[in-house]
């Protein structure tokens, strides 16, 4: 099951790709599948789940973290006490012959590390902290490539059909040619013209079936899988996304995990000027135990403590090291802030104007192509156009509706790149058109 934060990023894909497969209608597309199709297709959902699970990335990225949550049991750990034992006044000559006169000392030393091990813990849990943050910003990423390979798969199969329209249009017009070739009113020129445009459209079919293939290889190539078991992705990419303002989306970028990193960063700067802050005060060794006299049999407690002088503070270059870090990772996040805001309000701005131009194109200009092509060619059938009017008019069409594919793939690969950069859903998917 998808984590919340790793399917924030694609939500928006996943409604919108589940509302328009439900309503969208047969079509070019729908031929094209039934022709290519060699196994199930696939939804983005499955696809993220997938990716999320076994990318081999994400499946590496896992072992850091686990090193650096031993660095932090690591850090956690307590110096070990050491046993001492002396011998004195032993193995000499006189009354000091063999160890009648020895003394024998028996203790235990310690270490009192003065705060050191508390900011160790600290810099440690910053880091695991800091590569719980890199997963998460890995996550976010494969699953927006993920996004755009299936978008991409989407992509090619609506330029297959396109394609396969092509053809039809071309055959159309082969036969509405022919006709006028026997009747003598058409010359063998524009025949062999339109059995040219055929051949071109095949070309551009073949063209799009391979890169539809590779397309597939590629989107199951996330989940480390060579071989797709599937031949086509479920949606329809001519659905288009409604807007939010752009001054919702830049108050948004907050959200986004790779400023989080920064302040990650800083945090462990600040942790690390700690721990040499802390190791600028040398550990202080205390030891006690007992003494026993050989002569007297007597029995003695001893102690003592060893402070260091502390005339030199041998950690100076290393405060200003990590000072010198916490700086840097500021200035850095402010940097980052402001590419994240250009970033967000030039996709923005290509976003809209790819929605106003499938908009037009969608509701305007290829109906009034579609009812033009319809005119021109019974004007044609009947003796009364050309055939230059009738090819003008096709291409006309062709081109937008070309055109109209293009905006809305783009449209689509723009929400994920935003929804990247805010980390979150930020758009919803407009009714079934």
């Amino acid at each position: 099951m998808l984590d919340a934060f790793v399917r924030q990023p694609c939500r928006y894909l996943v409604i919108w790709l589940a509302a328009a497969s439900a309503a969208a209608q047969p079509g070019p597309s729908e031929e094209v599948h039934d022709s290519v199709r060699m196994g199930p297709a696939i939804a983005l959902e499955d696809a993220l789940a997938r990716s999320m699970a076994r990318h081999p990335a994400l499946v590496a990225f896992g072992f850091q973290i686990q090193a650096a949550a031993g660095r932090l049991q690591q850090a956690g750990i307590a110096p070990n006490p050491e046993l001492s034992v002396a011998l004195n006044e032993a193995f000499g000559s006189g009354d000091f012959r063999a160890v009648r006169s020895a003394e024998t000392t028996v203790s235990i030393a310690w270490a009192i590390e003065r705060g050191v091990r508390q900011r160790q813990i600290d810099a440690a849990r910053a880091h695991v902290t800091l590569a719980e943050l890199d997963a998460r910003i890995l996550r976010l990423d494969v699953a927006a490539q993920t996004a755009l390979r299936f978008i991409a798969c989407l992509a090619f199969q609506e330029r297959l059909g396109f394609a396969v329209e092509q053809i039809r249009l071309a055959q159309q017009t082969i036969e509405a040619v022919r006709t006028r070739v026997d009747a003598g009113r058409a010359t063998q020129a524009e025949l062999s013209r339109t059995e040219a445009a055929l051949v071109r459209a095949e070309l551009l079919k073949e063209d799009f079936t391979h890169e539809l293939l590779s397309a597939l290889h590629l989107l199951s190539a996330q989940w480390g899988v060579t071989e797709p078991d599937f031949a086509a992705a479920t949606g329809d990419i001519r659905t288009l996304p409604v807007l939010e303002p752009v001054e919702a989306l830049l108050a948004r970028v907050d959200r986004n995990p790779d400023l989080a990193r920064y302040m990650s960063r800083e945090r462990i700067a600040e942790a690390q000027l700690r721990v040499a802050q802390a190791r600028s005060r040398p550990d202080w060794n205390v030891h006690a135990g007992v003494r026993r006299h050989e002569f007297s049999d007597d029995i003695a407690l001893v102690g003592g403590i060893t402070i260091p002088l502390g005339m030199r503070n041998r950690n100076l270059g290393h405060i200003a090291e990590t000072r010198a870090d916490m700086s840097l990772a500021l200035g850095e996040a402010r940097a980052a802030r402001v590419e994240i805001e250009t970033a967000l309000f030039v996709f923005y701005q290509e976003l809209r104007h790819n929605v106003q131009v499938a908009t037009a194109l969608r509701d305007r200009l290829i109906p009034l192509l579609e009812r033009a092509l319809a005119d021109t060619r019974r004007t044609y059938e009947l003796g009364r156009g050309t055939f230059v009017e009738l090819t003008q008019v096709q291409a006309e069409l062709l081109g937008a509706n070309s055109e109209y594919l293009e905006a809305s793939i783009g449209a689509h690969e723009l929400v994920v790149e935003i929804e990247r950069l805010t980390g979150e859903t930020v758009l919803q998917p407009t009714p079934a058109q």
